[in-house]
């Protein structure tokens, strides 16, 4: 019985996994090559050098700089994007008038191109011309940052930008879990005499911790990119101080037709994501709840 249904699964599971190997594992170990070498993009055959580009990556100070801003990003995304999704979520299932504008409405940012996001907060943050600027002079402050010209501020806009883009999406993915719990959970709660904040840190937390587990690896995957919203407003600057590493990556290899090297930096980019993924699901992890 076993062996027949194992005949019939095989010859379906066959294409998938070879499709999945050949453009999916093949490409990771061909990039774990290519970072052992040094090649331009147009020779047929790398020099392989050994492990000498992640000997160049540990004393490259551009390297360590783009990493401290994606340290940065994992540092903020996380808290705000998911504090706020949580409040909205946790407010728009308490019956409040217009719930469903407002979803729809804080939803909106999320199905607009990431570039398209980019193009336009740029032109919202710009000096001159920029709504935001001619805000904060309307109301008295004669002068306002150069948001995407200031070092020290820069990381913080773009933050801001993805913030206000994200938090729909998991928003949504909160609600979606908070609606499924029972409303008798909350009714026996209330009951014993909780108030809002005991229903929502004593029986909403706890039941949806295995949705949060997945946002926190999500946005933290996300805060590890982040190539799209810097290439398109800032390509790194002003003066590296946004670049994180995937723009760094790029530039190294496609700008600087350093493949070798920028394959070595996506290389240790995806073995932090695996490092980080690893972590938190070993933290965030408790019994699973069944109601």
């Amino acid at each position: 019985m076993y062996r027949n249904k194992y005949r019939l699964i095989i010859p379906f599971l066959i294409p998938s996994v070879g499709l999945y190997l050949w453009l999916v594992i093949f490409p990771y170990i061909r990039a774990m090559y290519v970072s052992l070498t040094r090649w331009k993009g147009l020779s047929k055959k790398p020099v392989f050098i050994g492990l000498e580009n992640y000997q160049r990556m540990l004393q490259d100070d551009n390297f360590w700089n783009a990493l401290g801003n994606n340290a940065v990003y994992i540092i903020i995304l996380p808290i705000f994007t998911l504090g706020i999704a949580l409040f909205f979520a946790f407010i728009l299932t308490q019956g409040v008038p217009l719930s469903k504008f407002y979803r729809v409405s804080y939803f909106f940012p999320q199905v607009m191109s990431i570039v398209a996001v980019g193009v336009l907060w740029s032109f919202v943050y710009h000096p001159t011309i920029g709504i935001l600027n001619s805000c904060l002079e309307i109301i008295g402050i004669a002068e306002p940052p150069v948001w995407l010209g200031d070092p020290d501020v820069v990381l913080y806009a773009i933050s801001g930008v993805t913030i206000w883009q994200a938090v729909g999406f998991y928003m949504v993915l909160f609600i979606a879990a908070m609606e499924s719990i029972p409303i008798s959970y909350y009714e026996a709660a209330m009951i014993d005499g909780a108030n809002r904040w005991h229903l929502f840190w004593n029986v909403t937390i706890p039941l949806i911790w295995d949705t949060m587990q997945t946002a926190v690896i999500f946005i933290m995957i996300f805060a590890t990119n982040m190539f799209a919203i810097t290439q398109t407003m800032t390509e790194g600057g002003p003066s590296r101080s946004s670049e994180v590493l995937s723009t760094y990556l790029y530039s190294e290899a496609f700008l600087g037709s350093k493949f070798g090297y920028g394959t070595a930096i996506a290389v240790t980019l995806f073995l932090i994501v695996l490092f980080i993924s690893v972590v938190l699901t070993r933290l965030m992890r408790r019994e699973s709840l069944e109601y």
